[in-house]
């Protein structure tokens, strides 16, 4: 999908997730087609601050909602402190039987509920 666009200057990150016979799959696939499996990834300029909220917040037995509201925060966190993020934040859920939305928020709205609370 994007390879065509290899060795063009451009810089990009994509995470990709799903499931198959080996359960599910979390993958960071770089500008020059690199892929690293792992646990939690955050992508763009913001992500420095959505990393240290997941790396305070993370647990691989997180309850769904606990998981959900950590990447709100985490997300919130980024866009509050990088001028390039923003906006709305939609969140979705990836389980073997398909994906589900599970929530579309203003960042506005999040910094309400989070500005001031620690992860």
């Amino acid at each position: 999908m994007v390879y065509q666009y290899k060795g063009m200057g451009l810089s990009m990150g994509t995470m990709i997730c799903g499931w198959d016979k080996r359960g599910p799959g979390l993958y960071y696939v770089d500008s020059e087609g690199n892929r690293i499996s792992g646990a939690t990834f955050s992508v763009g300029s913001g992500s420095v601050y959505a990393y240290g909220v997941m790396d305070r917040g993370y647990s691989y037995d997180l309850e769904v909602e606990q998981a959900y509201d950590l990447a709100r925060r985490a997300i919130y966190q980024a866009t509050y402190r990088d001028a390039y993020s923003g906006g709305a934040v939609n969140l979705y859920h990836v389980r073997e039987d398909g994906w589900i939305r599970v929530s579309s928020d203003n960042v506005a709205d999040l910094h309400d509920k989070y500005s001031g609370s620690t992860p």
